[in-house]
């Protein structure tokens, strides 16, 4: 059986390869820049080929030929919470994907970004990103995602652009939300919150009824690790969290007041497995969790990929 295969870019702590991965993809290399998350890769995945390095500074034509190029490119150039500069902000890498599909020629593209980039302000940006992937020979296409529809217990929406070949372009739908609502807070978390026998878990369980709002990843600009600004603070404090920074472990067995969560309570709020293991300290480890791509929302989109991929495959054989 052939392997479909994949390179991914942008790759982070490996919330989208993770989901890749499920969706049945082999990763043929994974492009990094943050030392502590290529480490996470490694530490997870001993066997993949983790590049790390500047991504303005890849050569993918080693890797033409490969099934999809996907990716989560920085959001900043396009977040409501900055300046929304897109081109004209020097973390805009759209092109450099764009270079790397030249390169690559995959027969499908799957990239990731915040929701600001469908905002008016970036329909020219859009309309150029789809002219460039068309004179490739690509359908290309931009879908809003909501994290919660496929079983991530978030407000998280993100924007998804997937590129296929004009040729199998047809084969290829979205995925459609999920019937069952996600948990609650207090539902997914409640294990990890009664860990060292806190009196109160069962309390909180029930106050924390709703799922959550955006976890915010920060930058290396801002200090440790919190929730996000006074907006989200608040709405973790409706679900009786204190969201203004995060505890090592669960609260302990006398404790009284609004709990803080863990790293690793974070990590199941963004859909990643228990098993997944994040290199470096708390501030380091929590950037790389709220900046990741929820694990279940990509496999959700590549399992559709990998549908259409392998329709065309079997189509070739006939």
């Amino acid at each position: 059986m052939h392997l479909l295969t994949s390179l991914e870019i942008c790759s982070g702590a490996g919330g989208q390869a993770l989901g890749l991965e499920q969706a049945g993809f082999h990763h043929n290399g994974l492009v990094e820049i943050e030392p502590a998350a290529c480490a996470t890769l490694r530490l997870n995945r001993p066997e993949w080929n983790v590049v790390e390095g500047d991504l303005r500074n890849f050569d993918g034509t080693a890797f033409k030929g490969i099934d999809l190029l996907a990716g989560g490119i920085p959001c900043p150039p396009f977040s409501r919470a900055g300046k929304q500069l897109g081109s004209d902000d020097e973390r805009d890498l759209l092109p450099e994907a764009i270079r790397l599909v030249d390169e690559c020629r995959p027969q499908a593209v799957m990239l990731e970004n915040v929701r600001g980039l469908m905002d008016a302000v970036f329909e020219d940006y859009r309309n150029k990103v789809e002219l460039q992937l068309k004179k490739l020979g690509y359908t290309p296409g931009w879908r809003l995602l909501n994290a919660s529809d496929h079983g991530v217990s978030q407000l998280r929406p993100r924007v998804v652009f997937v590129g296929i070949r004009n040729e199998i372009s047809e084969l290829f739908s979205w995925p459609k939300p999920n019937q069952q609502l996600p948990e609650t807070v207090g539902e997914l978390l409640f294990d990890l919150m009664q860990e060292n026998g806190w009196t109160g878990a069962e309390q909180w369980r029930e106050l924390a009824c709703c799922i959550a709002p955006t976890l915010v990843g920060g930058s290396k600009k801002h200090g440790g690790p919190d929730l996000g600004p006074t907006r989200a603070k608040r709405a973790w404090a409706a679900l009786g969290v204190d969201g203004h920074g995060l505890w090592n472990e669960a609260p302990p067995h006398d404790f009284i007041g609004m709990p803080r969560l863990t790293t690793r309570m974070t990590a199941r709020i963004q859909g990643f497995p228990d098993s997944w293991e994040f290199f470096g300290k708390k501030t380091a480890a929590y950037r790389q969790i709220g900046n990741a791509f929820p694990p279940p929302v990509a496999k959700a989109v590549a399992t559709q990929l990998f549908s259409a991929l392998s329709g065309k495959r079997i189509y070739k054989v006939a």
